[in-house]
């Protein structure tokens, strides 16, 4: 579950590298302050958040507030988000990563959102994939994990063909549209992760 408003971006200590991953049908981009509007424009729409999503209406310059707030005050929290781009850079969904808060683990969690015209075409596996390569490539990572909706299934189809595994079942986690929601937890060990699938290399950090 993720909501493009919650935005951390921070260009002036992210390589180049960091800022654009390629694969082979897609790309993955650090969002800007430019692509506001748009995230802002899916964050309000009951069509792009799905069934699944939380129902959350945002202004532009509530999202554009909080843009700058996470860049300028220190968090404990790493969050990052890449926009999803095809190659010819038509913006299609995103992809976030954020760490666990836990003094006994090294863990980040993902989240990821596809604009309805895009699903089910491969785009959003591939995202998957490439954030597990970057994130395991360049962070000292044990485990990355993912929760999704018990009833989403196209969602888990996603996490276990990028090689997640199914751990169990939390209850009643998320509040949606006026109903208490279970979710599912899928996690992927960095041994079994093994080897890039997509990416190659990565500056370490």
């Amino acid at each position: 579950m993720v909501l493009p408003q919650v935005i951390r971006t921070d260009t002036e200590n992210t390589t180049d590298g960091e800022r654009l991953l390629e694969g082979k049908t897609v790309n993955l981009r650090i969002v800007e302050k430019e692509d506001i509007p748009l995230l802002n424009e899916w964050a309000s729409s009951l069509e792009v958040g799905g069934e699944y999503e939380f129902s959350h209406q945002v202004s532009r310059s509530e999202m554009e507030k909080n843009f700058e707030k996470r860049l300028s005050e220190p968090s404990p929290v790493e969050w990052n988000t890449f926009m999803i781009e095809k190659k010819d850079k038509t913006k299609i969904g995103y992809v976030v990563h954020f760490n666990t808060l836990h003094p006994a683990g090294k863990i980040q969690e993902i989240g990821y959102v596809m604009i309805p015209k895009e699903r089910r075409k491969g785009y959003c596996t591939e995202a998957v994939r490439m954030m597990l390569d970057y994130l395991f490539l360049s962070k000292d990572l044990s485990c990355i994990q993912a929760m999704v909706d018990v009833r989403n299934v196209a969602s888990q189809k996603v996490l276990e063909k990028a090689g997640f595994q199914k751990e169990g079942i939390i209850r009643k986690r998320f509040f949606i549209r006026g109903v208490w929601t279970d979710n599912t937890v899928y996690s992927i060990l960095r041994e079994e992760w093994k080897e890039p699938k997509i990416l190659t290399r990565t500056e370490k950090k």
